[in-house]
């Protein structure tokens, strides 16, 4: 379901010496921690947004980023990359058109997005606020989402090692899970996600998204634009996400439990 192994996991996480109290004593252990760094991205020279995020699969970031923030229409758009190590972090260089370039400065964000964060930086409502495509009508089976959910934990590598940070997986309309991105932010990890599918040519509206976080407006705003037709999440859904699932035609669900799990927004097409 993941196309690296632990090695690859690289500087996402660091050991650090901690103490532990047990039954009454203190002893000291090490543990493994996961690392959070800024990343900037930078578009044709200039910079855009800094983002903190898992320093893990920053192309697939940058990537996710520029299609889910609209800031390229097509993947064809998207064009060299480069990952630079700085000091306190790292920046993505990208080139896109300058066409796009050009229309950055009128949306730069002028905030660093925090961990997790979705909308930080937006300086005017109608740019928080971004109507979604509308997804195609496809139907599913909520045993295929039990199953997906079964298989997640097994990919999440990164959180084995540390228990600090969130997934987001594509799975096959069966439920079973073939790729799986990890970050310390929410979001992060459905951008990394979404372009490791667009980078791997993979088909992403014949299967659905499950992420281990609630379901906010932007979670749903994301899938939408990968062009999934559904999302399911561990967590509960916002009064938003769920109006904006219902108006972009996309199956929403949250508490994605075992044995149970709660369909918000066109519960018609989830099969039995």
């Amino acid at each position: 379901m993941s196309d690296r192994g632990l090695a690859g996991l690289g500087a996402a996480h660091v050991e650090v010496e901690v103490g532990r109290w047990r039954s009454g004593r203190l002893e000291r252990a090490c543990e493994e921690v996961a690392e959070e760094v800024p990343v900037a991205f930078v578009y044709n020279g200039v910079p855009f947004a800094v983002m903190l995020a898992s320093p893990l699969d920053l192309e697939d970031f940058a990537l996710g980023f520029s299609l889910t923030e609209g800031i390229i229409e097509s993947a064809a758009e998207f064009g060299a990359v480069e990952v630079v190590p700085e000091s306190a972090g790292f920046s993505v260089h990208v080139s896109v058109p300058k066409r796009r370039s050009a229309a950055l400065g009128k949306r730069r964000r002028s905030l660093a997005g925090r961990t997790g964060c979705g909308l930080c930086g937006q300086q005017m409502l109608e740019d928080a606020l971004r109507p979604a495509p509308a997804v195609m009508e496809k139907t599913f089976s909520a045993p295929a989402v039990q199953r997906a959910l079964a298989r997640l934990a097994g990919g999440q590598q990164l959180n084995m090692l540390t228990g600090a940070v969130h997934a987001a997986a594509w799975s096959d309309a069966a439920g079973e899970v073939r790729l799986l991105r990890e970050d310390v932010g929410r979001h992060n990890a459905l951008d990394k996600l979404i372009g490791a599918l667009v980078r791997g040519d993979v088909a992403a509206a014949s299967g659905f998204v499950v992420v281990t976080s609630r379901a906010s407006y932007e979670m749903v705003h994301k899938t939408a634009m990968a062009g999934v037709s559904m999302l399911a999440a561990v967590s509960a859904p916002t009064a938003l996400a769920i109006r904006q699932a219902e108006a972009a035609n996309l199956i929403l669900i949250g508490f994605t439990r075992e044995g149970r799990q709660t369909i918000y927004t066109h519960a018609s097409r989830l099969q039995d």
